[in-house]
């Protein structure tokens, strides 16, 4: 019957491409909690999260046309929730970049045993929006340090800066949690 009748998500594209405002319906329900959880991921205002994915959503379906299914459809129109988040924060929002570090100030920090009790979004929004991006553009999007210094207008070693700044914030953001909470557990 698939060969027949093609693939539901062809038939979806198909159907948005036509501006089909039922597709659009199904197309948003499907996929508004993911990029939701995206755009939550660059912004840690849930109000503005929602403001940039509405954009998002709303450029997908203008633009539509320009998807060349090259790739899959939900890795563009993902693209275009990050790209809408990144500029949401450029325009909204004033990032600096500190200058390179030296290399031995970039040397790993001694992994210390991890358990794996937090919330990543809260770590996530504790981040400064410089480390949030670079950390995410690496870690979610898979972005090459060479594409995040093209987005971002920044140097790779920036970049890469960023990147071990905001890995080295969150571990510290999680184990001062962790402090905390062994703490109220041996008041109790």
């Amino acid at each position: 019957m698939k060969l027949l009748f093609g693939n539901k998500k062809d038939i979806l594209l198909s159907r948005l491409k036509k501006q089909d405002p039922a597709a659009q319906k199904i197309f948003y329900d499907q996929n508004v909690k993911k990029f939701l959880s995206i755009s939550r991921s660059y912004i840690s205002d849930l109000y503005q999260a929602e403001d940039c994915l509405i954009k998002a959503f709303c450029k997908i379906f203008k633009n539509i046309e320009s998807f060349r299914e090259e790739g899959s459809f939900d890795g563009w129109a993902r693209r275009v929730v990050v790209n809408e988040c990144l500029n949401f924060i450029k325009s909204h929002k004033t990032v600096f970049y500190l200058d390179e570090v030296s290399p031995s100030y970039l040397e790993e920090i001694r992994e210390e045993e991890v358990s794996f009790d937090f919330n990543a979004q809260d770590l996530l929004d504790q981040l400064p929006d410089n480390y949030r991006m670079v950390f995410n553009l690496y870690v979610l999007e898979e972005y090459s340090h060479q594409e995040i210094a093209d987005a971002l207008q920044i140097s790779i070693a920036v970049s890469k800066t960023q990147l071990f700044r905001a890995k080295e914030k969150m571990r510290k953001i999680y184990f001062q949690q962790q402090e905390t909470v062994k703490n109220e557990h041996y008041k109790k």
